[in-house]
């Protein structure tokens, strides 16, 4: 599996999760407590990838360029997050 591949999967997960289990439990429809969580949740993915790529010549492909592992899972994240965000704030009614 490529690196790209197993940072994407881990994101996926990782925000499916979150979103669908513990934000709905912890923070319901509190803007200010779901973005707490994300937080501690977005900071919990770049500490697992940064585990395993921090000190590496690893390049990962960004389709129009290459990057290092925390720009990859960094815009990785805000890409997958956006849309679960709009999601998740239509159905538990939170006021963006």
């Amino acid at each position: 599996m490529s690196p790209e591949l197993s940072i994407i999967l881990l994101v996926l997960i990782v925000v499916i999760i979150a979103y669908t289990s513990i934000y709905p439990k912890v923070a319901g429809n509190d803007l200010t407590k779901v973005s707490m969580c994300d937080l501690f949740v977005s900071g919990f993915v770049l500490a697992g990838v940064g585990f395993k790529y921090w000190g590496t010549d690893q390049a990962f492909s960004l389709i129009l360029f290459k990057t290092n592992w925390f720009w990859f899972t960094f815009i990785v994240l805000a890409l997958i997050e956006a849309p679960t965000v709009f999601l998740y704030s239509k159905k538990h009614n939170m006021k963006l």
